[in-house]
């Protein structure tokens, strides 16, 4: 059964950072391009971040390109997503998902991590 499991959200000031993490099982993490996406209160699932399985390609969301660095440890089946100079705007339930901006699953039943942005 696949799981992907966040943590490392919290409440920060604006300009401040955090760094979430993702624990995958279940599957082949190795094998799997992965993605960081989020859902903001009231909107959509936006997706933000993706990596190809060696962490020698990434992509991001023009929100957060810049400011957020998505890596791996695929010895450890981990996903990060250091988030630094964030903004209210960026309060979200933060998700890991399998695939890439064009195409990703989160798992059955993902409860993502809250990050909460204000002064």
């Amino acid at each position: 059964q696949v799981q992907l499991v966040e943590s490392g959200g919290g409440w920060v000031q604006p300009g401040g950072s955090l760094r979430l993490s993702c624990a995958a099982s279940g599957f082949t993490f190795s094998d799997s391009m992965m993605s960081w996406v989020r859902q903001a209160p009231g909107k959509g699932v936006e997706w933000i971040s993706d990596i190809n399985r060696s962490a020698l390609s990434t992509n991001y969301a023009d929100s957060v390109r810049g400011r957020f660095t998505i890596s791996r440890d695929n010895a450890k089946n981990t996903l990060y997503l250091q988030m630094n100079s964030l903004k209210p705007e960026d309060t979200a339930v933060y998700y890991c998902a399998r695939g890439n901006q064009w195409g990703h699953t989160l798992a059955p039943g993902a409860q993502g991590t809250q990050v909460t942005v204000s002064s």
